[in-house]
């Protein structure tokens, strides 16, 4: 065996054993790449600081202070409407019950007959009472695993910022580090394949914004159409969290359904605010990312489409989060790889 493939196998083995190792610890990982993704994002802010004559500490503390700032407003924009929608189901409760003993109830008596009276639910309940308990005590153990669950996500979102702030402190040192162990004739290489990729990478987020920026004009627009009184906070909101799939599309529905609930006495008014909302996903995840993400990024449509739906087949949630950035490491990777392919004599002869 050369030394070549010898030293070959060795890097294999490495990542092999890397890659293995990433998949036992995979499930306390979150907070670390949400942590390494946000310092990403936040790193040249906390460059330009330094070049104004900050120190480290200082840019990474100012930098998160914006975050924390930018995480205020915008729960400033939703107490609001959330205060205003929990008065309105308030004032609501009492007609909802009105209807419910006026139109339901003669329609149950009907079908049930005089069991659907008052004593006939109460009896129909105490009969049903064991069952009932039996069902609770099974669920018992999956409200236990729950809370745990709970706990779990809590205990990661507290985590975010402590490793947030090492990692922006001292994130040139670990990179300097890291670049230390490249080995010295692949240097310039590893330089230009990780500058490309920052580039890749740079285009991404760009086009995220341009993304956020699209679809939080689109639902604002679309929930105004359909009259709903909330739909400025409500869209921003649904647009803003695009970044975290189905995120914006789910939360952005749930405030838009009890905001529709409330405001609207025809059921076909709250159908269509869910229609504007399938139409926007629609949209979001077969045009405007392939568009504004894809194309910046050098990734085909149909590519970008693939990449969301393998990735998230393949780890989940957080697959489909970095499935560009990924995609977008890859190509580059990928490029590489054909141009060394297209000199090399395999395919020469």
């Amino acid at each position: 065996m050369t030394p070549q493939r010898f030293a070959a196998l060795q890097w294999l083995a490495v990542l092999l054993a890397a890659l293995a190792l990433l998949y036992l610890l995979s499930p306390i990982l979150t907070p670390f790449v949400a942590a390494t993704i946000l310092a990403y994002i936040a790193n040249p802010l906390a460059a330009r600081l330094c070049r104004w004559g900050c120190s480290r500490t200082l840019a990474t503390i100012v930098v998160m202070l914006g975050l924390v700032a930018l995480l205020a407003g915008l729960l400033l924009i939703m107490l609001p409407l959330l205060q205003q929608e929990s008065a309105l189901l308030v004032e609501q409760v009492p007609g909802w019950y009105e209807q419910l003993r006026q139109r339901w109830l003669p329609q149950l008596q009907q079908v049930l007959g005089d069991d659907a009276s008052a004593a006939g639910l109460r009896s129909w309940l105490v009969s049903h009472w064991q069952n009932a308990g039996g069902v609770a005590g099974k669920l018992l153990p999956w409200l236990g695993g729950g809370s745990a669950a709970l706990f779990a996500l809590l205990m990661n979102l507290l985590l975010i910022p402590v490793v947030l702030f090492y990692l922006l402190r001292d994130w040139e040192l670990l990179l300097g580090k890291l670049n230390e162990l490249v080995p010295l004739r692949l240097k310039d290489q590893v330089s230009q394949i990780s500058g490309e990729v920052d580039g890749v990478l740079a285009e991404f987020l760009r086009g995220q914004l341009s993304v956020m920026a699209l679809m939080s004009v689109y639902y604002v627009l679309a929930l105004s159409l359909t009259g709903l009184e909330f739909s400025l906070p409500i869209g921003l909101l649904a647009g803003m969290l695009v970044f975290v799939p189905y995120l914006g599309m789910v939360s952005g529905l749930a405030l838009a359904t009890l905001a529709a609930a409330m405001q609207f006495d025809d059921f076909t008014r709250v159908v269509i605010v869910w229609a504007a909302f399938g139409i926007g996903q629609l949209l979001e995840g077969m045009v405007v990312t392939p568009w504004l993400v894809g194309e910046r990024i050098g990734l085909h449509p149909l590519a970008v489409i693939f990449a969301l739906l393998a990735f998230g087949q393949l780890f989940g949630f957080f697959g489909v989060l970095l499935a560009l950035p990924l995609s977008a490491v890859l190509l580059v990777g990928l490029r590489h790889a054909r141009n060394g392919y297209l000199a090399s004599a395999l395919y020469r002869d």
